[in-house]
């Protein structure tokens, strides 16, 4: 690679780690940080064990910058974050669509280390979205062009903060927006419904036997309102690990709730398939960049 391509390369991808939260970690019980980082076979890393929750800022170059925003969940089935492959690789094809990313590296569901498991990770969600809006100058990004995508069970959690945004489960005394703007939901966790969710998600999340109240607040496909964000869906006829049902309900409750909604189902590409499914000639990030362009978020101002 020429040094002048090494040099912009580098500059286009300067990232910085911080703190989720500027003080106490809300919802957090006093124990050690277990947190393990994990060499993946796919060659990037990953992270179990995650108790200490932190953002990483990857910002658009200055030249393609346009002022959308995305934060950014791996999945991991709510036991670990497949940290480069979900999210800094995505990161890495935002910027280049002049979108600064923000990867999210949320907390595991855990007793040990939450006093309730189950709105952990939506709380961590909700303070990353705030964050963002807060740093908006900062960053030089629009608070009203900050988006939300999620892989697996990050996928559950995005479309979990895009469809219960209206509590507020994090302290926010200045009433920051919490609602993102649009979503986007790659082969998601979206059901704890027996039938069609991933067995593993739901129990780390709300337990083994979860009461059935809490397996309906969590079964995002009957949460979706009028209000819902513009969602874009991409999913796996042949995923054998989280049922590409789960994109569907979910698509089909926003078409019901006149939702703007666009969903590509692929023929073949199993679970996890990042960033290309089995068809080398088919780039569904291509697909999602058109879609923003679409909908206007990736003008500039």
């Amino acid at each position: 690679m020429p040094m002048a391509a090494a040099c912009f390369c580098l500059h286009a991808y300067a990232q910085q780690e911080m703190p989720l939260y500027p003080d106490s970690v809300v919802n957090s019980r006093k124990a050690s940080n277990n947190e393990g980082k994990v060499e993946r076979a796919d060659g990037g890393i990953g992270y179990s064990r995650v108790s200490v929750p932190t953002v990483q800022i990857f910002k658009a170059p200055a030249g393609k910058a346009n002022g959308a925003a995305m934060v950014v969940c791996p999945g991991g089935g709510y036991s670990g974050l497949a940290y480069t492959k979900e999210g800094i690789n995505f990161a890495k094809r935002l910027n280049e669509m002049g979108v600064t990313a923000i990867v999210l590296k949320y907390r595991m569901p855990n007793d040990t280390t939450m006093w309730d498991r189950s709105i952990g990770p939506l709380q961590d969600a909700q303070q990353a979205i705030r964050l963002v809006r807060q740093h908006a100058a900062e960053w030089q990004v629009d608070v009203n062009r900050v988006g939300l995508m999620g892989s697996s069970a990050g996928g559950h959690l995005a479309s979990t903060a895009g469809t219960h945004f209206k509590k507020s489960y994090i302290p926010n005394r200045e009433q920051t927006n919490l609602r993102p703007d649009f979503l986007v939901l790659v082969y998601p966790v979206i059901s704890m419904a027996d039938s069609i969710t991933h067995r593993g998600s739901r129990n780390n999340l709300i337990g083994n036997n979860p009461p059935a109240e809490k397996v309906q607040a969590f079964s995002n496909e009957l949460q979706v309102t009028p209000e819902t964000p513009p969602t874009f869906l991409v999913h796996a006829t042949d995923d054998k690990v989280v049922g590409v049902e789960n994109s569907i309900y979910f698509y089909s409750a926003l078409v019901r709730n006149k939702v703007p909604a666009e969903l590509h189902v692929y023929e073949r590409g199993g679970h996890g398939f990042g960033m290309q499914t089995s068809n080398p000639d088919e780039h569904w990030m291509d697909r999602l960049e058109n879609w923003l362009r679409d909908n206007g978020w990736l003008k500039k101002k």
